[in-house]
């Protein structure tokens, strides 16, 4: 039986949200994001476009491109509450299904044909996430989640598409090889440097000569154009938090150890919530004094995945909370109230710079581990974390814990 893959999303997601808020904004051009010159973009109206704007550009440029537009601070709260709405729908309607982002979804529709019919199905559900949200949606479905995206792409706007089974590399050939998922701007360039400028000419090349040029990941580029590549989804489970603890080995009060482990623990927490594409509202800290008596204080906040504001926020609980003065035998640090979301959707106040530098120290962390890239304010503790395994594969709450030897 050829699997049948839905791949839904929301189009130019925070866009919607803020039309749907404000009426007048609906033949208008909108920008999303930081409303500061060193603001970035977060989302842009399709009419934006048309002038070369897009996400993660310089708010400044954008303004300077598309003068005509409105520039709307985001709301991560706002945009929480539309995403859950569309997840109770989806989740209603279809046996197994993926949240990948705050406005993306895969669902598995394989065997609905015998009952239903699987685009019959997959419209309705499209019309009915539009009806009783009012947001915009398109849909891509084929056998793979990776042509199904593709499609969902050539789709939009507020649109949808099917690739049946047996043409999925005739629908891909004539597209540009910046359609593949997963090719970055640095892939695509380096294919088109090769003379590589539509899928179908890496459909025709042999795969010894993309190994030979992007090692591994050429294999990689070369199942997704020939629409042969088929990575598994990975159904959604609401996982609640994620936290960290550390035992001292010896009970403490040297409040230089005390800061500069909660630290560390507090920016291992927030690399595993961008490594897991989640977002945390509401934090905690926990204190156990050599007595075994145990305190906790926790804070609700707006959703974010940024060291620069978790760490600041988890040292001034830690600071109210610490006011015994006695000997420390753990201290513990927890993210709850966790959704879905990239970091981008922070980045209403943030600058291009900030992003870039999270982008970075994100990637050198996934290939070489979370100890080559830390605070100086951390340095000082023991190794928090567990290596770069994404922590929201699985179903089980993850723990963290140490105990200094």
């Amino acid at each position: 039986m050829n699997e049948s893959i839905l791949h839904l999303d929301l189009d130019t997601f925070f866009v919607s949200c803020e039309r749907l808020m404000d009426s007048r904004l609906k033949k208008r051009p909108v920008l999303v994001g930081g409303t500061g010159d060193r603001g970035v973009v977060s989302s842009c109206s399709y009419d934006t476009r048309r002038f070369g704007v897009h996400s993660g550009m310089s708010m400044k440029v954008a303004r300077r491109l598309c003068p005509d537009a409105v520039i709307v601070k985001g709301n991560a709260g706002t945009y929480m509450k539309f995403s859950d709405m569309v997840t109770e729908i989806i989740k209603e309607s279809v046996p197994v299904f993926e949240k990948s982002s705050v406005d993306e979804f895969y669902a598995d529709l394989t065997g609905m044909d015998k009952f239903f019919g699987c685009y019959k199905y997959a419209s309705e559900l499209r019309q009915r996430i539009m009806r009783e949200t009012g947001l915009p949606i398109s849909f891509g479905l084929s056998t793979n989640k990776v042509v199904s995206k593709v499609a969902t792409g050539e789709a939009k706007p507020n649109n949808q598409l099917r690739v049946d089974y047996g043409l999925e590399k005739q629908f891909l050939a004539p597209l540009s090889v910046k359609k593949i998922p997963s090719v970055g701007n640095k892939t695509s360039q380096a294919l088109i440097n090769m003379g590589v400028e539509r899928i179908q000419t890496i459909q025709e090349m042999p795969l010894e000569l993309m190994l030979t040029a992007f090692g591994k990941n050429g294999e990689t580029i070369w199942r997704r154009a020939l629409g042969i590549d088929s990575p598994k989804l990975i159904p959604f489970h609401e996982r609640k938090s994620i936290s960290s603890e550390r035992t001292f080995h010896k009970d403490t009060i040297d409040m230089e150890k005390l800061r500069t482990t909660m630290t560390a623990m507090a920016e291992s927490l927030a690399y595993r919530l961008r490594l897991g594409n989640k977002l945390t509202g509401c934090i905690s800290v926990k204190i156990r004094y050599s007595d075994y008596s145990t305190i906790t204080k926790q804070k609700r906040i707006p959703y974010t995945s940024a060291d620069h504001i978790l760490v600041p926020a988890i040292m001034e609980l830690f600071n109210r909370l610490y006011d015994r003065r006695v000997l420390i035998r753990l201290v513990g640090v927890n993210y709850s109230n966790l959704v879905g979301g990239n970091y981008q959707i922070d980045l209403f106040d943030d600058t291009e710079e900030m992003l870039n530098l999270y982008n970075a120290m994100d990637r050198v962390r996934n290939r070489f581990g979370e100890k080559y890239v830390m605070r100086a304010s951390s340095m000082g503790a023991k190794t928090i974390g567990a290596g770069s395994a994404n922590p929201f594969n699985g179903d089980p709450p993850i723990v963290l814990a140490h105990r200094n030897q």
